[in-house]
């Protein structure tokens, strides 16, 4: 911390142009995120809205919306907020202007990047991590400037008690980077496409941590910082318990960093992960709920304003939501509730409930707050801000209860089994039909939320273009003192407030130990080794044919995991096992079901059934919501790169000899010309040797054909026995 003589006046100013610019970005990208979601729920609805276009399918668009709601949206609300606050809450300017303009235009780039790769195609199919190998290093490289320049501002800090608030961004920027690095291990196959080292179950496992912890440690903590900084600011009183604040943010960290398996229930997982990211998922009402209440009981004897104050009462719903999204996430880690939410639309509700809720409310609370204070004027029109309130809550409302009873209509359809222990709707397709008025009334909710926001951005531009002109940067003076002591100057937690060093420290343990105990003993066990040799590796075609399936996002709609509930078994086949994807670079096993799970597709269609389905996927199933893939029967398979990538899977300890590398071309389309062949004799089509239809049909029937795996399993188990 920068020392000072007592009684000696200095002056300081911030940077608040950093600021603006952040929030900019943030009203920007926000209407992008929201405009992108409604195309994505219009496209589940009908399947029209994909308008034929590669670049504009449901597979490509849903990584993109997610991607920008939370790292541009989210991201750049996130920058604005901690700008702002630690600046003031340091009594000290940003560490360095420049680090700062660095941070704003490489985040604005890597957004850009992502805008133009995802509809291209270009990703890792890895949930809130599909960009690829050159974005994440960028990735690293800007959030590394701003970690410097945030413990820079902290290091050179005049108040030397750290706040709550930025207790949560220490979090934050330390944990989002462990979890970004370990996920993010890859070995580059070009420009762009990669392979990560993980496979299968571990990749399962290591994305789940990621991805759970990525909501924890981007859209709760940082939020939660920015809860603890501008709801005392809007309310003009303090936090309502100092105490719970502590008990709130070390239980939190702790705990949250174990939760991630519970994505994975009743999966090839094994079994005593899964039971412990339940445990520790029920474990996180306690913090969660501590947090709520304590921003809730702030504004206590205060209601009259939350009702006339647009601030307040955005602040105050959004932290209802963090409450009901936190008590419904442990809800779904239980066993028994997840097996019927997961896979379904009631995720997706959970999610949109925290994201639009909690997130966008309180970047709408802290937009409101910000920009009168940024431009020096009063906010153009409380009574906009009003009806942006009830239009989105209507929109959120509209939203969360079309997909809760879209989700649990589609669970309880799915899973009914009649008397005779035979499925009661043994058609996927049918409960897609029953659930597409919902799906309208989803994308209505997704309408009223965005027109909401557009309000508030007419709003936010008139309020600018009343500010007074040629305005200058505030100077601020400080007076250092020897003898004043803080409140709590006593306890051990006062104390280690004011040591940066030591609190990052204990803070990157406490996630730290979690992260180890889950993921080290997966990574590090042979759980395959008994009947390893039972499972082929994929030939050169059918990884092409993968590397396709991965391209246009499959795995948004279809899962490639048979759980262990009756249900899936009764439908799809026998319970997936670890081994089956052993060699999957990156998994496959999906989160949501809007088609039918493929993990057992392979030889259960023709060729040509394949062929139509993906031409016109009405043509073998009325009624399917799947878009049409023309494009696959006009580009070309790219048989030259095929060496390269069998040579980083064989790097990656997939067993290919030497001559399986370099004959992997010649290999692939020998394959193309035998499956070509098939199709002209049954058809008559002829010609498509070398079109991507052909690989990703030779792909489509490898899945599950591993009879040798299950003999082998039926072995074991009896010499055991």
């Amino acid at each position: 911390m920068k020392e000072t003589k007592a009684g000696h006046i200095e002056t300081y100013s911030y940077d608040d142009d950093i600021v603006k610019k952040f929030s900019l970005a943030t009203i920007v990208w926000g209407g992008v995120a929201f405009l992108i979601g409604i195309i994505a729920a219009l496209q589940l609805a009908d399947w029209h809205f994909n308008f034929g276009l590669s670049w504009l399918t449901f597979g490509r668009l849903r990584p993109l919306h997610t991607n920008a709601a939370i790292f541009a949206f989210g991201g750049n609300a996130i920058f604005a907020g901690i700008y702002y606050s630690t600046q003031r809450l340091c009594k000290a300017r940003m560490y360095n202007d420049l680090l700062s303009k660095i941070h704003f235009w490489g985040w604005q780039l890597i957004i850009v990047a992502a805008a133009i790769t995802l509809p291209l195609g270009i990703s890792q199919s890895k949930e809130y991590a599909e960009l690829e190998w050159p974005i994440d290093l960028a990735i690293t490289g800007i959030w590394v400037v701003f970690a410097v320049n945030f413990f820079g501002t902290l290091y050179r800090r005049r108040e030397k008690h750290m706040y709550v608030a930025i207790w949560f961004y220490i979090a934050t920027i330390i944990t989002v980077a462990f979890l970004h690095i370990v996920n993010s291990i890859e070995i580059p196959v070009s420009w762009i496409q990669s392979y990560p080292v993980y496979a299968g179950v571990q990749d399962a496992l290591v994305q789940w941590w990621y991805g759970h912890n990525a909501v924890a440690f981007f859209l709760t903590t940082p939020f939660l910082g920015l809860m603890y900084y501008f709801l005392p600011k809007a309310a003009n009183r303090p936090i309502y318990s100092y105490r719970l604040s502590i008990i709130h943010f070390w239980s939190l960290v702790f705990i949250y960093i174990w939760a991630g398996p519970h994505h994975l229930l009743y999966t090839a997982l094994p079994d005593w992960a899964q039971t412990l990211g339940m445990v520790f998922s029920l474990m996180l009402w306690a913090p969660s709920w501590g947090g709520m209440i304590n921003g809730l009981l702030t504004l206590r004897g205060n209601w009259d304003k939350v009702r006339t104050e647009p601030v307040l009462k955005f602040m105050a719903t959004a932290i209802t939501f963090y409450g009901m999204a936190t008590f419904e996430g442990p809800l779904l880690s239980i066993k028994s509730v997840s097996s019927i939410g997961h896979y379904t639309d009631w995720i997706i509700a959970h999610v949109h409930g925290g994201t639009l809720g909690w997130n966008g409310f309180l970047t709408f609370a802290m937009l409101y707050y910000l920009v009168p204070k940024l431009f020096k004027t009063e906010l153009y029109s409380k009574k906009l801000a009003n009806v942006h309130f009830w239009i989105g809550t209507i929109g959120i409302l509209l939203y969360l209860i079309s997909m809760w009873t879209a989700g649990i209509t589609q669970s309880l359809m799915l899973r009914a089994i009649d008397g005779n222990g035979r499925l009661v709707y043994p058609d996927f397709v049918e409960s897609v039909i029953r659930i597409v008025p919902l799906y309208w009334v989803r994308a209505i909710g997704g309408t009223m939320f965005l027109a909401g926001f557009l309000v508030m951005c007419w709003n936010l531009y008139k309020t600018w273009k009343q500010a007074p002109k040629n305005q200058k940067e505030d100077v601020f003076q400080f007076v250092p003192t020897e003898h004043v002591k803080p409140t709590h100057a006593g306890t051990w937690h006062r104390r280690l407030e004011g040591l940066m060093p030591t609190f990052s420290i204990l803070t990157f343990i406490s996630i730290v130990i979690g992260s180890a105990i889950e993921i080290l003993p997966t990574l590090v066990a042979h759980t395959y080794a008994p009947v390893s040799n039972a499972v082929l590796p994929y030939t050169a075609l059918e990884l092409a044919g993968r590397d396709i399936y991965v391209r246009e996002g499959c795995y948004t709609c279809h899962s490639q995991m048979i759980r262990t509930l009756p249900e899936d078994v009764l439908r799809y086949g026998k319970a997936s096992l670890p081994q089956e994807s052993m060699y999957d670079r990156p998994f496959q096993w999906g989160s949501k079901r809007t088609g039918p799970d493929l993990a057992r597709v392979g030889g259960k269609y023709p060729d040509l059934w394949h062929y139509r389905h993906m031409l016109d996927p009405r043509l073998v199933t009325p009624n399917s919501l799947m878009p049409n893939y023309t494009w696959l029967f006009d580009k070309k398979t790219d048989f030259a790169i095929l060496e390269k990538k069998f040579e980083v899977m064989k790097n990656l300890g997939v067993p290919y000899t030497e001559e399986e590398v370099r004959n992997a071309p010649q290999a692939a389309k020998a394959q193309a010309t035998q499956i070509a062949q098939g199709l002209s004799t049954d058809s008559q089509i002829k010609g498509l040797e070398n079109r991507e239809i052909i690989a990703l049909i030779a792909y489509l029937q490898r899945l599950g054909k591993n009879p040798a795996l299950f003999e082998k399993q039926a072995t074991t188990v009896g010499e055991e026995k």
